[in-house]
């Protein structure tokens, strides 16, 4: 039985703890599978998304032995397990992002009418970015979404993918610039007619 300290502590704590009671690892997946789940079905779409949630769990529950305890948050971690299995779906991901680029653009928006034009703008869009994040190289395109998709910081990206921060930095960087580029230099977020 997990006690209350336990549920509310931090993850390094309910990680020590799964070894000793294994049930105290149920709480990271309460905690943090939603927000996985969201990352990686924007990556691939919601059909893979549940199995690989799970399979992260699954490879980071095996592994939590090796886990550094001296890191609080395991949300880095998890996004690091989770990041390395998406590659082995990289094709799958590309696919993903020429089959949007193909993909007529839905003009219908139903919202309310202050969101209307940015989000017809952003519809229009979306083929251009489909387009160049498929585009990216892998490891640029993990960062550059692990950053805008997973809310990770730098510094828990380095962590997550066991690369150098200034890696992260200058990934990030080109990452953006070949974006921008491809959407012809603007935010299309922030267009006005």
């Amino acid at each position: 039985m997990i006690t209350q300290p336990a549920t509310r502590g931090a993850d390094s704590e309910l990680v020590n703890a799964s070894w000793t009671d294994p049930e105290a690892f149920a709480v990271l997946f309460d905690r943090y599978s939603a927000m996985l789940y969201r990352y990686v079905s924007k990556r691939l779409g919601p059909e893979p998304a549940e199995d690989l949630v799970g399979e992260t769990f699954l490879v980071a529950f095996s592994r939590r032995k090796s886990y550094d305890l001296a890191y609080p948050d395991a949300r880095p971690w998890l996004f690091g397990i989770l990041t390395k299995l998406i590659s082995r779906h990289h094709r799958k991901e590309a696919a993903r992002y020429r089959a949007l680029l193909r993909a007529p653009v839905d003009h219908d928006v139903e919202s309310p009418a202050d969101r209307l034009a940015a989000g017809v703008t952003a519809q229009a869009a979306r083929p251009r970015l489909a387009g160049a994040l498929a585009a990216l190289p892998a490891k640029d395109r993990d960062v550059l979404l692990l950053i805008a998709w997973g809310d990770l910081t730098y510094e828990e990206v380095a962590q997550a993918l066991g690369i150098p921060i200034g890696t992260v930095r200058s990934r990030l960087n080109r990452g953006r610039r070949k974006v921008r580029a491809a959407l012809g230099d603007t935010n299309p977020m922030l267009e006005e007619e």
